[in-house]
């Protein structure tokens, strides 16, 4: 017995040992899943008490405080507070009324001393970190998606921690501060303004936001409740004409949304902010959405396009008050969910705002090219990704989430039935309100509400990437049809099959005949057709509800412009484009039929459609021997109807466009500049401050020879503050001396020079342009260097946007060669980051590989 007692006492130590000391296999950089796991069943009721001081000068550091108030569970394992910043910026931690000392890992400050079962108060004096604050002479806001809580303050930063907060800011006098709950006090204090705010609703960390600055404000009440915006537009002109109609999108989107899920505005308010420069179009930050500014304000010269987009924005982001915001996925592998019912919802709000658009048409504009753009490429990915670890959610994001997700969606609407899926999405909000949900927990609803397998159906829609390649087997017997099959085959080599629906258009001389068209099957018999006099012309997928690569001949493009139904043209012009890209229509092929297109088409958006591809295909599929020899006869063209009288305002507003990206010879280079200068003026073109500043950088990209006049008048002729300081940064990137040019790309190594990513964006747009890749073709091995450290400070979009902008823009062997060396070279590369990579050059590959 005397000898058991000291074994006794060792294990009893042991045990202690074992609660209270850090483990490993928790332990690790960014926010593992394990971790993420474990600290979703030991922590619970969170609030975040935060206090942010902000100076004068945007190079002194904040001073803040934390107070966090939370129930523990469990004690088995150190509390983990994320916090991915330097660890000198912690200055003080007190756990339930103790001093502790600070112990801060791996991205992590580990807190293992005092904490007790039940409620504990944590409290944090530090400094706030810089890598999301994004930081302006005379204003800042927090951008915090997916995994950036954690670079400002330390916290819990998955998004199935939701926690309430509380927000006390002391900010310069003059400035505003907007943030996710109502404003209590404001007091001035000492020279400086105090604000209190009451305490959020509760959200996920990544919804969290404050904007503080130098703002005008307006505050309206559309409908429901007050709402206020704060920018910083200066043109009197485009606020007048656009600060009523973002307060009504709002209200729109609120009365539409409350009906279809049957549940109240879930917060207690939204308030919104225009940002120049940035980093999205908008983020759905609970109460107080942010936007980039530009988008929200339109002056008279606006296209119903321009509006369309504006109005489908602030519906995508107020749809997500919902749709992630109220109900939020449980891990960013389901990211795509709050991104696919936003775009969802977003589309069918849009329809009684424009009635006069053809909303079938405007989905497929909206969707299909980008879901393209990715899904043709070897760097697709599936809509649901696997995720182990937060660091890596920001590559998640592309254009399967937004544009192919939605295609699905609405396929999947289809399948269900309208009403059952209405149904089955109100029993999801109201089930898990304010709380977290999966892509499965959804699926197990709808599955309830149809006889059709919705879990096989979702795994190749949804778990598996690509399309299917559709090809036709068609025979005829006196001039009748006598057999017609359509079969399907995966374009990446799978066994995948894609269940869908569309239509089938059989043309003729004096009529159309059209056929609805199901599948589930590899090869499928079209019955209808049998018997049925021989067609002109078939064009698939007429309707645009379906998705793939479909048949067509060179035969069939002489119909296009004939077709009535502005939908079957549309998407017959981007299935041709499609064509092109898979070999089966030669680029001169295409882009006579897209030319022809631009000079009768009369919607505006099949006519936007028909400029893009004209501009990718004259750019990436034709040689520069080819475009030296097509691009006269463009110019000459274009002209002709820019100038001839014959298009509406909006369709003049695109040729226009078109024309400006091909305008650099010398003699389109001189009307351009007669027409910036307003020594020349086109009928029916309606060009605004922003349009003649966009002129004179592409004189100065076309290296006219008054490119420094022109930028020294242009710039004086802005008066928007941050519109100077943009028009500053770009200026190195568009002059005619390439080390200049190259000096100023290499400047990019540093962060701090990325911060504007927008700007850099549009930046490397010039110095990589095709009129300058043969001197700038020398900066691309830097512009793959840095890849993966963008991705560590960039947001989410800023990987693949750097590489389209860069790399991107090129199709010579030697940029092929440079991109197979960086891959062959980093065989650890992040296996999202590489999709991004063969995303962004899918064009590269195809040209020096047709």
């Amino acid at each position: 017995m005397k000898r058991n007692r000291p074994i006794s006492l060792c294990f009893i130590v042991l045990i202690a040992a074992c609660q209270t000391a850090p483990k490993v296999d928790l332990l690790d950089v960014g926010i593992p899943l394990k971790m993420a796991e474990y600290r979703r069943s030991q922590v619970s009721n969170v609030v975040y008490a935060l206090s942010f001081d902000i100076p004068e000068g945007k190079s002194s550091p904040i001073p803040s405080k934390l107070e966090l108030k939370l129930e523990l569970h469990n004690l088995s394992q150190p509390l983990y507070l994320d916090f991915n910043a330097d660890a000198n910026l912690l200055k003080e931690l007190v756990v339930n009324g103790e001093k502790q000392h600070i112990d801060h890992q791996k991205e992590h400050l580990i807190i293992t001393e005092n904490l007790q079962k039940g409620e504990n108060t944590i409290q944090v004096q530090f400094h706030a970190g810089e890598q999301s604050l994004n930081r302006n002479d005379d204003f800042l806001y927090t951008l915090l998606v997916p995994d950036r809580a954690s670079t400002l303050f330390p916290c819990f930063d998955q998004p199935n921690i939701k926690a309430r907060y509380k927000l006390d800011i002391t900010a310069p006098k003059s400035w505003k501060v907007l943030c996710g709950a109502p404003l209590v006090t404001s007091s001035e204090q000492e020279g400086k303004a105090h604000y209190q705010f009451g305490e959020s609703d509760p959200m996920s960390t990544y919804l969290f936001s404050f904007v503080a600055g130098k703002f005008e404000s307006v505050t309206e009440n559309p409908g429901i409740f007050d709402m206020t915006f704060l920018y910083r537009e200066t043109d009197s002109t485009k606020i007048k004409l656009s600060t009523w109609p973002v307060f009504e999108i709002h209200q729109k989107s609120i009365d539409f949304l409350q009906g279809y899920t049957q549940y109240q505005f879930p917060f207690q308010k939204l308030d919104f902010a225009g940002i120049p420069g940035f980093q999205y179009g908008g983020m759905e930050h609970v109460g107080a959405i942010q936007y980039r500014e530009p988008v929200l304000f339109l002056d008279e010269s606006a296209t119903e396009r321009q509006k369309m987009g504006r109005a489908k924005l602030i519906a995508h982001e107020t749809s997500h008050m919902w749709f992630g915001d109220l109900v939020t996925m449980n891990w960013f592998n389901d990211v795509w969910m709050k991104e696919v019912f936003a775009n969802f919802m977003a589309d069918k709000i849009v329809n009684p705002t424009f009635p006069d658009i053809n909303h079938r048409l405007q989905f497929m504009n909206s969707h299909y090219q980008g879901a393209y753009g990715e899904d043709r490429t070897k760097g697709t990915n599936p809509i649901r990704q696997e995720l182990d670890n937060l660091k890596n959610a920001g590559s998640l994001y592309g254009g399967i989430i937004y544009n192919k997700a939605p295609i699905m969606m609405r396929q999947l609407e289809a399948a269900i039935g309208e009403k059952e899926f209405r149904e089955g999405i109100r029993e999801y909000i109201s089930k898990y309100a304010y709380g977290n949900a999966t892509w499965n927990d959804l699926v197990s609803i709808l599955d309830g509400r149809t006889p059709k397998d919705l879990q096989q159906w979702s795994e190749v829609w949804v778990n598996q990437s690509g399309r299917p390649i559709f090809t036709e087997g068609l025979t005829y017997e006196n001039d009748k049809i006598k057999t017609f099959t359509l079969s399907q085959r995966a374009e990446n080599g799978s066994d995948e099959i894609w269940p869908q629906t569309f239509e089938i258009t059989l043309v003729y001389p004096d009529s159309t005949f059209v056929i609805p068209f199901s599948t589930d099957v590899r090869s499928a018999v079209i019955e209808e057709a049998i018997g049925l006099r021989k067609p002109e012309a078939i064009i698939y997928n007429s309707n645009a509800f379906g998705y793939g690569v479909f048949p067509i001949k060179e035969s069939d493009l002489d119909w296009i412009p004939k077709l009535q139904d502005e939908v079957a043209r549309g998407y017959a012009y981007l299935n041709s484009y499609e064509n092109i890209l898979t070999g089966n229509l030669e680029p001169k092929t295409g882009i006579d039929l897209f030319l022809g297109g631009v000079r009768s088409e009369q919607n505006e958006l099949v006519h936007g459609l028909l400029c893009g591809q004209i501009s990718s295909v004259f750019w990436s599929y034709l040689s520069p021997e080819e475009r030296a020899r097509q691009q006269p006869r463009f110019e000459t063209v274009l002209w002709k109807e820019l100038t001839n009288g014959n298009h509406v305002a909006n369709i003049k507003k695109n040729i226009f466009g078109l024309w400006k990206g091909m305008a650099y010879s010398e003699d389109a280079r001189h009307k351009l500049y007669q027409i910036w200068n307003k020594d020349l003026k086109i009928p029916d073109l309606k060009l605004n401050k922003d349009d003649y500043t966009s002129m004179a950088m592409t004189l100065a990209l076309y290296a006219h020879p008054k490119s420094d006049e022109i930028l020294v008048t242009a710039k004086k002729a802005l008066d928007n503050p941050d519109q100077l300081k943009r028009f500053d940064f770009l200026a190195p990137a568009l002059s005619p001396d390439a080390s200049v040019r190259a000096t100023f790309f290499e400047s990019f190594r540093d962060a701090k020079n990325r911060e504007k990513e927008a700007w850099v964006l549009t930046a490397c747009g010039y110095i990589h342009h095709p009129l300058h890749q043969s001197t700038a073709i020398e900066q691309l091995p830097l512009a793959l260097d840095l890849l993966e450290e963008i991705q560590k400070t960039g947001d989410i979009f800023f990987p693949k946007r750097w590489l389209s902008a860069t790399v991107g823009q090129y199709q010579s062997s030697e940029a092929y060669e440079l991109t197979e060396k960086y891959l062959a070279t980093h065989p650890d590369l992040n296996n999202s980051l590489k999709g991004k990579l063969l995303q962004a050059t899918d064009d590269l590959y195809r040209y020096v590989k047709k």
